[in-house]
C-alpha cells in the first residue's frame, strides 16, 4: 500500500515511525511549513521519502508532484490543514485522519480544552476525510477518562497517547480493507473554531462564576507552554494556571 503521510505533533511522528516500521510504502510526507511545525525536524528525519509544504497543496504543482508519486492513500494525523479536493480526489482507497476527540463532540479545534469547559467526552477517533472539518465516516473511537484534576495539558497528553494506540490497533484493518464506517450525524455533537478560544481566556473579575466552572477554565487552558487563561488588574495582564495536590501525596512545596 502506497501512502501518503500528513503529520504534525508527537502524534503525528509516532504513526510515521509505526508506518515505517511495518515496512509500509511512503510515497511523500506532507509537513507544515517551519513556523507551524511541531518536532518537525524529527518527522523530516523519520520521512526517508519526499517532503511537501502544506501550506502549497491547493497550487497546480503540488497536486501534480502528489499525482505523479502515486500513492493509494492518506494517513492524516494531528494536521493542522483542512484536506480538500482535487487532492483528496488522487486517493484512490480516500484518507484516514486521527482526531484527538470523541466525535461528534468536538470537531475541530483545541478538543482537549472544549471536553474540560463543556463536560463532553474525550476520546479519540480514527476516520474518513470528507471535505468538512472532522465530519467522515468513524472507523474506530475509544473514549478516555477525563478526571476533575486534569489540565489542559494532561487530558492532551491522554490523548496523544489514545490517538497512537488506537491507529496500531487499527491499522491492520485498515491495510486489508476490513474497515467498518458509521455515518456521522452532522447535526449532532459540538464544533469549535481556534478564536473560540481566545474569547474563552478572559477572566472577568466583575463577574461571578460557579466555583466548579471557575475552576473549569482555568485547568482547561493549564498548558504551560501557552498563554492560558488571564485577568486584568490595574492595567496589568494577569495570567492564570492551577496546580493539584492529592491528600496524602508527597509535595514538593517548601515549608519555612
Amino acid at each position: 500500500m502506497r501512502i501518503i503521510c500528513f503529520c504534525n505533533n508527537w502524534a503525528g511522528l509516532q504513526v510515521l515511525n509505526f508506518l515505517r516500521a511495518q515496512g509500509e510504502d511512503i510515497a511523500c510526507v506532507v509537513m507544515h511549513p517551519p513556523a507551524r511545525q511541531k518536532y518537525g525536524a524529527e518527522i523530516a528525519a523519520a520521512a526517508a521519502s519526499p517532503i511537501i509544504d502544506a501550506s502549497g497543496l491547493r497550487e497546480p504543482g503540488t497536486i501534480e508532484t502528489i499525482r505523479k508519486l502515486a500513492p493509494q492513500i492518506g494517513v492524516s494525523a494531528y494536521f493542522g490543514y483542512i484536506l480538500k479536493r482535487p487532492v483528496l480526489d488522487l486517493l484512490p482507497m480516500g484518507c484516514i485522519n486521527l482526531h484527538p476527540a470523541l466525535l461528534p463532540y468536538n470537531r475541530g479545534a483545541h478538543p482537549n480544552v472544549w471536553s474540560i469547559v463543556d463536560g463532553t467526552p474525550a476520546g479519540v477517533t480514527l476516520h474518513y476525510v470528507d471535505e468538512g472539518v472532522d465530519t467522515g465516516d468513524i472507523i474506530a473511537q475509544a473514549q478516555v477518562s477525563c478526571d476533575l484534576i486534569d489540565t489542559g495539558e494532561t487530558l492532551y497528553r491522554k490523548l496523544e497517547r489514545a490517538s497512537v494506540d488506537l491507529f496500531a490497533a487499527t491499522w491492520p484493518r485498515v491495510r486489508k480493507g476490513r474497515t467498518t464506517r458509521t455515518r456521522q450525524d452532522r447535526g449532532a455533537g459540538t464544533s469549535h473554531r481556534v478564536k473560540e478560544l481566545e474569547r474563552l481566556a478572559e477572566i472577568d473579575l466583575n463577574r461571578t462564576y460557579p466555583a466548579g466552572k471557575l475552576l473549569d477554565l482555568i485547568r482547561a487552558q493549564t498548558f504551560p507552554a501557552y498563554g492560558g487563561a488571564w485577568f486584568r488588574y490595574q492595567g496589568r495582564k494577569i495570567s492564570l494556571r492551577v496546580s493539584f495536590h492529592e491528600e496524602g501525596e508527597p509535595s514538593n512545596v517548601s515549608r519555612d
